[in-house]
């Protein structure tokens, strides 16, 4: 791969759970630190978050445990709004949904070239301000999805 993925960048592991203030509280205890904050995200389906290429409207609540040097990211997906986490929960159950890399300005490469290689590159698309994200659809080959971004 000519734009391959610096393993520096690793920067997340996300996990697809249906009960966030379970999995929490079993991290926080097998880790042996204060349970994290769990909050509730909510993306507005426009064209800073699609879903298979169409505007996403969902709620997530979301944990993260700081590790060093990556973060261990939880996803519980509530309501009825499509997602890639709703999708993955409904089809896995818990499991590991994504591995996060940082790209810097070789986002829209990596993105291009794994595209090319076939990847569904428009399975979910995030804009905030100061970064974004896309979740590459890999699971049929690496077991997993990647998500993409160009800063944390």
């Amino acid at each position: 791969m000519k734009n391959a993925l610096d393993p520096k960048g690793f920067i997340q592991i996300n996990i697809v759970v249906a009960d966030i203030e379970k999995a929490a509280a079993k991290w926080a205890d097998l880790l042996g630190i204060d349970q994290p904050k769990i909050h509730l995200n909510h993306l507005e389906g426009n064209e800073h978050y699609t879903y298979r290429g169409k505007p996403v409207s969902c709620d997530l609540k979301v944990c993260n445990i700081e590790m060093p040097g990556f973060v261990i990211e939880l996803h519980e997906p509530v309501g009825e709004g499509e997602s890639s986490f709703h999708e993955f929960l409904k089809k896995h159950g818990n499991g590991v949904h994504h591995l996060g890399f940082e790209v810097g300005d070789k986002r829209d490469a990596v993105i291009e070239e794994l595209s090319r290689m076939g990847y569904d590159t428009n399975r979910t698309l995030g804009i905030y301000p100061g970064s974004s994200w896309t979740i590459v659809d890999s699971e049929d080959d690496l077991g997993v999805n990647l998500n993409i971004k160009p800063v944390r």
